[in-house]
């Protein structure tokens, strides 16, 4: 893929962090970009760098169908799928509404699913494709009031696994990035909802100290570049990797889980949380 530098490219969650970052990259290096989100109005400034802009709701069935057949009828191919769109949906186990649960599981891994079923069929025909699945770090470790953000990233690491031995007999691959700590929305909203489900109840002291926690860790995270440049090298890649694990505190985090019990990576959380 790397000799055709018109390859199409749909990028979910392109109007700001990792997608809109992936999306200027390969803009610049000649691919044709697609990018996909709710908010359209958010990527004027993509849509002014040349890519092309699709309104796409990953809880709407119909938006991407929509979106998915004015590329084949414009492009009449699609080589790569970025499946970058989520969010983390932060709280108690105790205190989330299974209504947000599963809002957490549609976007972050049955949208996803839908999508990838509806590219499928064209990168079959083609015999060629590459499937990059925006998974996390926390598809690998856990951390306190993040179950149903974890649950779906561990899900998308096995879904991934799956997919990529379905699919390797027709020439397609299957990538899953492993961001660690980058910039990015995704820790404002995720503080935001922790906050307002778990704050005031009886697990409050605990969200206290993560919301600490991750501020003071904040101020380190990876650019979101780094995402798009892994994009790059996965895609230009004729054999790329199964996984990169990249970003601030991405493998020492998953190293640490590694080699440690449970028992012994929960006694690292709590000291995590208690450090001042």
């Amino acid at each position: 893929m790397n000799s055709n530098s018109k390859s199409v490219v749909l990028i979910t969650g392109a109007s700001a962090g990792m997608g809109k970052a992936t999306a200027e990259l390969l803009l610049e290096k000649g691919y044709i970009v697609y990018g996909a989100a709710r908010r359209i109005e958010k990527m004027k400034e993509l849509e002014a760098k040349g890519a092309h802009i699709l309104a796409m709701d990953l809880t709407n069935e119909q938006s991407m169908i929509n979106g998915l057949n004015r590329i084949i009828r414009e492009q009449g191919r699609i080589d790569v799928l970025f499946n970058n769109a989520g969010y983390g949906s932060y709280g108690a186990v105790e205190d989330v509404p299974l209504e947000e649960a599963r809002r957490q599981f549609e976007v972050n891994l049955f949208g996803l699913s839908r999508l990838t079923q509806l590219v499928l069929p064209y990168m079959r025909k083609q015999k060629s494709g590459k499937i990059i699945n925006n998974s996390s770090m926390g598809g690998k470790v856990y951390t306190p009031l993040g179950a149903w953000y974890h649950a779906t990233k561990h899900a998308l690491e096995g879904f991934s696994d799956c997919l990529r031995l379905e699919v390797a007999p027709f020439g397609i691959d299957v990538v899953v990035i492993e961001p660690g700590a980058i910039e990015s929305e995704w820790s404002d909203i995720m503080l935001e909802n922790v906050q307002k489900m778990s704050g005031s109840t009886a697990y409050a002291n605990m969200t206290k100290s993560y919301v600490d926690m991750s501020k003071r860790m904040g101020g380190s995270s990876s650019s979101p570049k780094l995402i798009a440049e892994t994009v790059l090298r996965a895609i230009e890649s004729k054999k790329p990797k199964t996984r990169y694990l990249v970003g601030k505190f991405a493998k020492p985090m998953v190293f640490l889980r590694r080699i440690l019990s449970d028992r012994m990576f929960d006694r690292v959380l709590y000291m995590m949380l208690k450090q001042k």
